[in-house]
């Protein structure tokens, strides 16, 4: 009984196969809205002034660097928690495939978080006349949650890797 249920909970790892394959119709979803983006910019791009300019090309930025971060958990999460990625000899294979486990995702997440609030916040500034300074505060807030949430889970992958190879890890 207990080898059966162990199987069965072992092959639920594959319910996680759709969560991934989902990811990639947002990608797609992604790519519409990108391309949305670059349309409305070439067709507009002498009526609007540098600040308008400005503030489309980091919706681009923020829609490449969303997209990015999709296909780092998508394949990550799919090798680290499902099965491995097996492509065949020749085939073009992307460098950190295969190398990068759970904690080195969680650090590149949010790594890309603290990188994507970063351009919102740039948005944010640079429409700041239209802005109410309580929204200023609140969107500043949310990043410096975002830079100390990524700094703390930093800390504390170096501190688990130290503790691993037993160096001291009190500060």
């Amino acid at each position: 009984m207990e080898k059966l249920f162990e199987k069965m909970l072992y092959s639920a790892r594959w319910l996680l196969a759709p969560i991934y394959l989902g990811l990639s119709l947002v990608l797609i979803a992604l790519l519409i809205e990108f391309f949305q983006s670059v349309t409305y910019l070439l067709l507009n791009v002498s009526s609007m002034n540098e600040n308008e300019v400005t503030l489309k090309v980091l919706t681009l930025v923020d829609v490449a660097l969303v997209g990015g971060l999709i296909v780092m958990v998508m394949y990550a999460g799919y090798e680290n928690f499902v099965s491995k990625i097996d492509l065949d000899e020749g085939a073009e294979k992307l460098s950190w495939l295969g190398k990068m486990d759970a904690g080195s995702l969680k650090a590149k997440v949010a790594a890309s978080i603290v990188a994507i609030s970063s351009i919102h916040l740039l948005k944010v500034f640079m429409n700041a006349v239209n802005v109410p300074n309580d929204k200023l505060m609140w969107s500043v807030l949310m990043h410096l949650t975002f830079v100390a949430s990524a700094f703390i889970m930093g800390l504390l992958d170096i501190m688990l890797h130290r503790k691993k190879k037993g160096v001291d890890t009190s500060l």
